[in-house]
């Protein structure tokens, strides 16, 4: 074989596989993409669960304000069928009333008595208890019969008069607590008497 066939013979030997540098460069490279992807993925899974309890907080909110305002119309009713009910009657119409003007309440739609409405013990939201979860029905509520549990969610309502007999400030707050931090927030809107 002569010198130059040898060294053509040679380069396309080099030539044809990889060395150990472009080696560990592919490997890092798809290293870099597998990590992406699963970082990717994580987020997405972390965003999807933060979303799905701030949907679930905001109709638990939305709820305790309907029923507010139901109350509140109940109300206007008996006053229109000669019954004397004020527009706040077993809202924060007395002193004994479970959301009297500033003290926290919390309301449960699932109450078989008329226990729907009740004082959390102290005019801070934090004192109101978490609510639980029918695990059968998926209910949100206070009881504590075997098929519910406790969930991460607290609701807790306040009253604030602004015009005497025909205003009030409701104030619903929200909170939670998972495994991404402890989230609130608040939903305020103003009640007119309509009798």
């Amino acid at each position: 074989m002569k010198k130059g066939q040898r060294q053509n013979k040679m380069q396309k030997i080099k030539q044809a596989g990889f060395t150990l540098v472009e080696t560990l460069v592919a490997i890092s490279i798809l290293t870099l993409s597998i990590v992406a992807t699963f970082t990717a993925v994580q987020n997405g899974i972390q965003n999807s669960t933060i979303a799905k309890d701030q949907t679930t907080a905001f109709y638990l909110a939305q709820e305790a304000m309907e029923f507010i305002k139901n109350k509140r119309d109940e109300n206007a009713l008996k006053s229109i069928s000669g019954e004397t009910n004020n527009w706040l009657t077993k809202l924060s119409f007395e002193p004994n009333d479970p959301c009297y003007f500033g003290r926290a309440c919390r309301v449960d739609l699932t109450a078989n008595n008329n226990d729907e409405i009740v004082y959390c013990g102290s005019n801070n939201f934090s004192d109101c208890p978490v609510l639980n979860q029918n695990t059968v029905t998926s209910l949100f509520g206070y009881s504590s019969d075997a098929d519910w549990e406790p969930s991460i969610f607290k609701r807790g309502i306040k009253f604030r008069e602004i015009s005497s007999g025909t205003e009030v400030e409701v104030t619903i707050e929200m909170s939670w607590t998972s495994r991404w931090g402890t989230k609130s927030f608040q939903v305020t809107e103003i009640l007119l008497n309509r009798q």
